[in-house]
């Protein structure tokens, strides 16, 4: 696999279910709520998982800024622009690749601070998502609240269909979720619901 993908920033902490890395808040392409991305672990394995958490902290100087009547346009610019404040993105493990090898299993450990996050191409996320079982690392981290399993899976969803390019991936998808969630009415009618207005978002 290529290494050769836009980065989305360096690894802050990790654990073996889930990793934070940070960036720039003036990355005007910085990667969407659902995108698959990757970290290494040594040479010959990457960890996948889902962004499903973004935070900007404030500081002094923006609590400053946004506490006067009217802030010129200027200095908003200068602020996102010129000011180094970090932009903070959660990551849910959901499997690893050892010599090119999907595993939709956690990986042996964690990945080190300061590796660099990949946001991974197309063909990747074609190659990850061509089977489903990561589906349940995502239903099984829904009760957190930063983490809502609905909007996550629609969100991913739709960008992994696009890569895909091909409608009966996302049926298939679909139904794979409705299996998981047959005795759990309450979650998968969410699920579903979340996925209608996605679909409604891709036909506009």
């Amino acid at each position: 696999m290529t290494t050769q993908a836009y980065k989305v920033g360096y690894l802050l902490r990790s654990a073996i279910t889930g990793f934070v890395t940070g960036t720039k808040v003036t990355e005007e392409d910085a990667p969407h709520f659902g995108a698959l991305v990757k970290a290494p672990l040594g040479p010959s394995i990457w960890i996948y998982g889902l962004i499903y958490a973004m935070h900007i902290d404030d500081d002094g100087m923006v609590r400053q800024i946004a506490t006067t009547d009217q802030v010129d346009e200027a200095i908003i610019a200068d602020n996102r622009k010129n000011r180094t404040v970090p932009l903070e993105i959660s990551v849910l493990t959901i499997g690893h690749s050892r010599d090119g090898v999907i595993s939709h299993l956690l990986p042996p450990r964690a990945p080190l601070s300061l590796d660099i996050v990949w946001q991974c191409e197309p063909a990747e996320v074609v190659q990850f998502t061509e089977r489903l079982g990561y589906f349940r690392h995502v239903l099984r981290n829904g009760s957190n609240p930063e983490s809502p399993a609905a909007e996550l899976l629609a969100a991913h969803l739709a960008q992994a269909a696009a890569a895909h390019g091909d409608a009966q991936w996302r049926t298939r998808a679909t139904q794979e979720i409705i299996t998981l969630l047959r005795d759990d009415y309450e979650t998968l009618m969410q699920v579903l619901s979340a996925l209608a207005d996605s679909g409604m978002e891709m036909t506009k």
